[in-house]
C-alpha cells in the first residue's frame, strides 16, 4: 500500500521528537534555574499525538546527571563526543541527518519536533515542511532564535509549561480531599486530559475523545482499578460531584462535556439537554390529541339548486 509521505492513516499525529540537549541545557543555566526537566516536554508533546521516535543528543559525560531521567522516558541516548580542538560537537549535522532519514524511510510519522534554539536548524524545518511534515519547535525564551521560531509551524516555551503546570494543580486542588486516593487520581487525569484538549482547540469533548488522551498520558489507566465499571460511570461520579458537566450528544448518543473547573465549552445541541445525572427526572411530555374536524358536505349538497340534473335515458 502506497502511503502518501506527511499524511498519518491513523486518527491521532505520529510525532518524532529530537532533542539538542547542550542548546537547551545552556538556555537554562543562563536563567540561573536548577535544571531542565524532560518529563515536562513530553507531557506536553503527549497531548499532540503519540511519540514514535524519542532521540537527544549529547556528550553524555558531560551531562551525566540527566542521563537517569532520559532513560526512564525511554529516549534513546546518541553519544556525540566534544571535539577537543574545537571544543564543539558533531550533534547539530547528526540529529539532521537523523530527521531527515526518519522523514524518508516512515511515512507514517507526520510531525516533527526539533527540541532547541538554534538557528542552524531552520533550514531542516524548512525541508521537513517541504516534504509535507508538520513542525513543532520548543527552546527556551532567553536562547531561541526568531529565525527558528518564525520558521516552525508552532512553536512552545518551556516557560510556558511551567505555567501550565501551576494552573493545572490549581485546578486539581478543588477535587475533594476526602475522597479516596483512588478516585482522586482518576478525577485529576480527567481534569488533566480535559485541559490538553481545550490547548489542541477542541470545541467539543466527547467522551471517546477524553479516554483515549487519558489513555495516551497513562497507559496503564483502567477505570475499573479506580473503582467504576464504566467510563461512563466515571464521568457521571465526577458530575455529581460538581467537577464538570455532562450533556448527551444529540447526534451520537454519547457523553460530552460541557463544563470542567471553571471552564465552560460551547456546546451545540439540537434539543434540550438531559436531566443532571441522579437528579430528579424530568416530566414526561403529554400531547393533547386535536379535536376531530367536521366533515364537509359536497358542493352540490350544500347548495340544491347547483346540483347537476341526471341525464334522462332514451327508449
Amino acid at each position: 500500500m502506497n502511503v502518501t509521505p506527511g499524511k498519518s492513516t491513523g486518527r491521532e499525529h505520529n510525532l518524532a521528537v529530537f532533542i539538542d540537549l547542550e542548546n537547551l541545557a545552556q538556555g537554562y543555566s543562563n536563567q540561573k534555574k536548577t535544571r531542565f526537566e524532560i518529563q515536562k516536554v513530553l507531557e506536553r508533546l503527549l497531548e499532540k499525538g503519540k511519540l514514535i521516535v524519542k532521540k537527544a543528543y549529547a556528550d553524555w559525560n558531560r551531562y551525566q546527571a540527566y542521563t537517569a531521567t532520559f532513560h526512564e522516558s525511554a529516549i534513546e541516548l546518541i553519544e556525540i563526543p566534544r571535539r577537543s580542538q574545537t571544543g564543539k560537537n558533531s550533534a547539530d549535522i547528526r540529529l539532521v541527518v537523523d530527521a531527515m532519514d526518519l522523514a524518508w524511510s516512515k511515512p507514517h510519522i507526520d510531525t516533527f519536533v526539533i527540541v532547541s534554539g538554534d538557528s542552524d536548524f531552520s533550514p531542516l524545518v524548512s525541508k521537513l515542511k517541504e516534504n509535507g511534515r508538520h513542525v513543532i519547535g520548543m527552546g527556551m525564551k532567553g536562547s531561541t532564535s526568531e529565525l527558528l521560531r518564525d520558521n516552525c509551524d508552532e512553536f512552545i516555551y518551556y516557560e510556558d509549561l511551567e505555567r501550565i503546570e501551576e494552573n493545572e494543580q490549581k485546578m486539581t486542588a478543588t477535587i475533594q480531599a476526602d475522597l479516596p486516593e483512588r478516585k482522586r487520581e482518576a478525577f485529576s487525569l480527567l481534569i488533566d486530559a480535559c485541559n490538553a484538549l481545550t490547548r489542541e482547540n477542541h470545541d467539543v469533548l466527547y467522551a471517546s475523545l477524553i479516554k483515549d488522551t487519558m489513555k495516551r498520558k497513562k497507559p496503564s489507566f483502567d477505570e475499573s482499578y479506580h473503582g467504576y465499571r464504566t467510563f461512563n460511570a466515571l464521568l457521571e461520579d465526577a458530575d455529581n460531584k460538581a467537577l464538570i458537566d455532562i450533556e448527551v450528544s444529540p447526534r451520537s448518543g454519547t457523553y460530552i462535556i460541557s463544563r470542567f473547573g471553571t471552564r465552560e465549552m460551547k456546546v451545540k445541541t439540537s434539543r434540550p439537554a438531559p436531566a443532571p445525572i441522579g437528579g430528579p427526572a424530568m416530566p414526561p411530555v403529554t400531547e393533547t390529541p386535536a379535536a376531530p374536524s367536521k366533515p364537509v358536505a359536497p358542493a352540490h349538497l350544500q347548495n340544491p339548486q347547483s346540483a347537476p340534473n341526471p341525464q334522462k335515458r332514451g327508449h
